[in-house]
């Protein structure tokens, strides 16, 4: 007796449970979301931020990632010279900068 009322909840149980492949399309939906929402914009910034490193030339304005604030004064395959006032000069990894300032006055116009 206990066998076929075994048999109908376990039939009710599979019947009611969403087939095995649903997990895998939600996992791999989650996946898409997590690429297309963070991994490929940060990825995008990188990039730019490399291409602005790499452009890098004496004058520019350069803000480091310690915060320091300063024009660049010689660039090298590795260092950056930056001045940071009168008699104050740094030598940094350019791996360090995290962002070339537009001069003050140059901001584009809004269309």
């Amino acid at each position: 007796m206990s066998s076929p009322t075994l048999s109908i909840l376990a039939s009710a149980a599979a019947a009611g449970s969403p087939p095995a492949w649903t997990s895998g399309v939600l996992l791999a939906g989650m996946f898409a979301i997590f690429w297309f929402l963070i991994l490929r914009p940060q990825m995008k910034r990188q990039k730019d931020l490399q291409a602005k490193i790499d452009k890098l030339k004496k004058g520019d304005q350069v803000l480091t990632a310690g915060g320091l604030l300063g024009k660049v004064v010689k660039v090298d395959e590795h260092y950056v010279d930056i001045d940071l006032g009168p008699n104050m000069r740094v030598k940094a990894l350019r791996s360090t900068i995290a962002d070339i300032v537009p001069p003050p006055g140059s901001t584009p116009a809004n269309d």
